[in-house]
């Protein structure tokens, strides 16, 4: 009895041990199977972002499940990007895109700045469902704290961001995109039979051809050619109608072999205030209509004109900087697009698109105009819906 009761404390707290163990073991299994099968996971992501799609309008509550399942399925993209930019090989055929290779050197950089950013980055993908969650606990007063509390936290992390790069401009997003993960390369088929003198002798020799999907085998110019002194390989020729797209995918570009810091210029004078007015215009627009009487919230032009005006001066003074390379071109563009939203908004879309979409939803089929419908009552009742 005595020896049965010396052995229990052990026997417990080598159970209690292998249970605590457990879920560690699960994450690391599961992180081995992200890693192993990025391709099908991209896959599951899209299929359940395109779920998000059509089920607003389906059911009671349908908008909070809705925007619940997107929210989740962002953050979890999220936590999957994490992991797959480990596990990658950092040399790839493929060349990242500057947008990678700029906001992969930051994020190597700064511990800060991937904070920063991570928050960002968790707030964009859970904002309107806070919205949703604080109209529906606090009412009207209670959401529009949140919708301006969320907007004062997004300006403050793109501050800070843009202190940290010195004084560069804020990229979206602000973490490296995943990139699409390569084909496995093919198994060499064996090695054809050539004449040694004919085919070898003093020029090297034909690498094995690989095999084709209908099952034939290139020909010998569509091979690569290995060098027999130096066992370099030389990459096969191109086809004849496709020289000069074979040269152009060959030639390096000023942003190729710039550093990953210099893809953006840094901003100065004109410049600076440019991009405080860009990151400070929704923080404007969001405190102008938490100010506004409710029922004048819609139909009010003071707070939709002062955030455009904001947005306007900031592209104005932004116009005399320069955009020299290629990520701030692509930058300057998105954010051309995102002034489109401004159409979807206040009073603007109260007395011009509204009607415009009401014309639209009376012609297109029925399942079509559901969608729309659907979509129509987020436009007109939350703020982070038409959100850029």
């Amino acid at each position: 009895m005595v020896a049965m009761s010396k052995e229990t404390p052990a026997r417990r707290s080598g159970a209690a041990g292998a249970v605590l163990s457990l879920p560690p073991k699960w994450l690391h299994m599961y992180d081995d199977f992200i890693a192993k099968n990025a391709g099908q996971v991209s896959q599951i992501e899209s299929a359940l972002r395109s779920l998000t799609y059509i089920i607003p309008g389906r059911f009671r509550d349908a908008e909070i499940a809705s925007e619940t399942v997107h929210s989740s399925v962002q953050l979890l993209s999220l936590y999957h990007d994490t992991l797959l930019s480990r596990a990658v090989p950092t040399t790839s055929p493929r060349a990242p895109s500057p947008h990678a290779r700029y906001t992969r050197f930051w994020a190597a950089r700064s511990a800060l700045y991937r904070r920063a950013a991570l928050l960002l980055q968790m707030v964009r993908y859970t904002e309107l469902l806070l919205e949703m969650a604080a109209k529906r606990r606090g009412g009207e007063r209670a959401r529009w704290r949140v919708v301006v509390f969320l907007e004062v936290v997004k300006a403050a992390c793109r501050l800070l961001l843009m202190r940290i790069t010195r004084g560069r401009s804020i990229v979206e997003p602000v973490l490296p995109e995943r990139e699409a993960p390569q084909p496995p390369p093919e198994e060499e088929e064996e090695e054809e039979e050539y004449d040694a003198g004919e085919e070898e002798g003093e020029l090297g020799g034909l690498l094995p051809g690989r095999g084709e999907p209908g099952g034939g085998k290139k020909k010998p110019h569509e091979r690569e050619w290995r060098m027999p002194r130096t066992g370099m390989d030389l990459p096969s020729l191109p086809s004849a109608g496709d020289i000069t797209g074979y040269l152009l995918s060959r030639v390096l570009s000023p942003d190729d072999i710039k550093p990953a810091a210099k893809l953006l210029n840094r901003l100065r004078g004109s410049g600076q205030a440019a991009e405080v007015l860009h990151i400070l215009a929704p923080v404007v627009y969001a405190a102008g209509l938490a100010m506004t009487p409710a029922e004048k919230r819609r139909r009010s032009w003071a707070p939709w004109a002062a955030g455009l005006a904001v947005e306007v001066a900031a592209r104005q003074l932004r116009e005399r900087g320069l955009r020299t390379t290629a990520l701030e071109r692509d930058e300057w563009r998105r954010r051309g697009w995102g002034m489109g939203w401004w159409a979807m908004r206040g009073p603007f879309y109260e007395g011009v698109v509204r009607g415009v979409v009401e014309g639209v939803k009376g012609r297109v089929p029925g399942v079509l105009g559901g969608i729309l419908e659907d979509y129509e009552y987020l436009w007109e009742n939350y703020y982070f819906s038409t959100g850029d």
